[in-house]
């Protein structure tokens, strides 16, 4: 599921999450929460225009189901690597990055799933720094990076793929063939994290109560005619949806957010409701006599 932009942004620039299909895209953006910093899922089908008019912080590239050289097959523009905005690649979007970019990506045959072991190309460092020279990930690919694109430096590789993760500091481009967002690769967070605050420079400032105050006062400041109570109702339960969907998938609400997003609804509403009711009682009493 992609989350759908809402009207009101919230005052952090996001980390935008690009959907390529399959579960993968739900979990980078927990994982980019949990670190701290605010994440915003989008589709594939985005243009770079439209991922930058978003102003994000950074952009991560997600896994998904497809071969880069099936017809159709999702693409990044490579007018992306040139906007200034640190991005990252994961799995197909590791792959999309090194095709858009000249690298070469391969059918060899050899597929890995599952726990794989990485091994650094000299000292970890880059994305990998403070991880292992060899560290067990978890890997689900059948096409692989042969080649990194010029600018490029390879960071680690494995058995079956020869450039398993990739850097250009200097344009802050990064890519590792794994998942890093799953618990099955022993320092996935760390990875991610390096990325966000080591390479893209982005303060772990962000919670779940962000979106709520920001929201509360959105919607307080949008409350409408007070004659007019069911208007304000629609409004504040559109206005409470976006800070649902801006507090992450719904799984992902009921987990972080819980008695918060009923919070969010009293303190939004206050005692209108019951303004409401009583007024309809008043009604129907009227209507009686």
């Amino acid at each position: 599921m992609t989350i759908p932009a809402a009207d009101a942004q919230t005052s952090h620039r996001p980390v935008l999450v690009v959907d390529y299909g399959a579960q993968y895209a739900q979990l980078i953006a927990r994982r980019v929460r949990e670190a701290n910093v605010y994440s915003e899922i989008v589709p594939h089908t985005f243009s770079t225009e439209q991922l930058l008019a978003k102003n994000p912080a950074a952009i991560i590239l997600s896994g998904g189901p497809s071969s880069v050289y099936a017809e159709a097959a999702p693409s990044v523009g490579a007018d992306l690597f040139e906007a200034g905005v640190p991005v990252f690649g994961i799995c197909y979007g590791f792959q999309a990055m090194a095709l858009a970019l000249g690298g070469t990506v391969a059918k060899t045959g050899l597929r890995e799933y599952g726990a794989t072991d990485v091994t650094s190309t000299g000292a970890a460092r880059s994305i990998l720094a403070g991880t292992p020279d060899q560290q067990n990930v978890w890997m689900s690919h059948g096409d692989s990076v042969q080649e990194a694109p010029a600018g490029f430096e390879v960071l680690a590789s494995t058995s079956g793929a020869p450039v398993a993760a990739f850097a250009n500091t200097e344009k802050c481009l990064f890519g590792v063939q794994w998942h890093p967002e799953v618990k099955h690769s022993n320092f996935g967070q760390k990875v991610l994290e390096n990325f966000l605050f080591n390479e893209a420079k982005i303060e772990p400032n962000w919670t779940t109560g962000n979106v709520i105050e920001e929201q509360v006062e959105r919607i307080r400041a949008g409350k409408s005619d007070p004659f007019r109570p069911a208007g304000r109702q629609r409004h504040v339960i559109a206005a409470s949806r976006q800070a649902a969907l801006r507090a992450g998938a719904v799984d992902y609400v009921v987990k972080t957010v819980g008695e918060d997003f009923l919070d969010l609804l009293a303190r939004a509403i206050d005692n209108e409701l019951a303004r409401v009711e009583l007024s309809r009682g008043k009604e129907a009493a009227e209507q009686e006599l």
